[in-house]
């Protein structure tokens, strides 16, 4: 990237995820690997949002490692990575309940991230 300032991603979160974001808790986002994520990169950030308010906070994206489906990120990122607050059953049916089979099917992306001071 020859730019010097790095792309701002706008994203939305659940309160939950945005706050162990916010906290610094939580280092692995988890997403679908939908066509406009397809080239997130170590160095973007990411402008977490809980939607419907203005609520935001910033995160630098450290590295996207991509995985067939949830089961593998969770077992090759480690679930306290992806919230260090739910057990590893919990949180493969919590990332189910808002991603159905369809969109898992697409492939997952585990975005490793780092809070940027407000």
């Amino acid at each position: 990237m020859t730019d010097t300032a790095a792309r701002v991603r706008e994203l939305n979160l659940y309160r939950r995820y945005f706050d162990l974001v916010a906290a610094g808790e939580k280092s692995t986002e988890v997403r679908v690997k939908y066509p406009h994520l397809a080239d997130l990169a170590a160095g973007d950030v990411i402008r977490f949002r809980i939607k419907g308010t203005d609520e935001t906070c910033d995160v630098r994206v450290r590295q996207v490692t991509e995985y067939p489906d949830f089961e593998a990120l969770l077992d090759g990122e480690g679930p306290a990575n992806v919230n260090p607050t739910a057990t590893r059953e919990e949180q493969l049916a919590n990332i189910r309940n808002i991603y159905p089979p369809e969109k898992e099917a697409l492939g997952a992306l585990a975005i490793k991230i780092e809070l940027l001071a407000p």
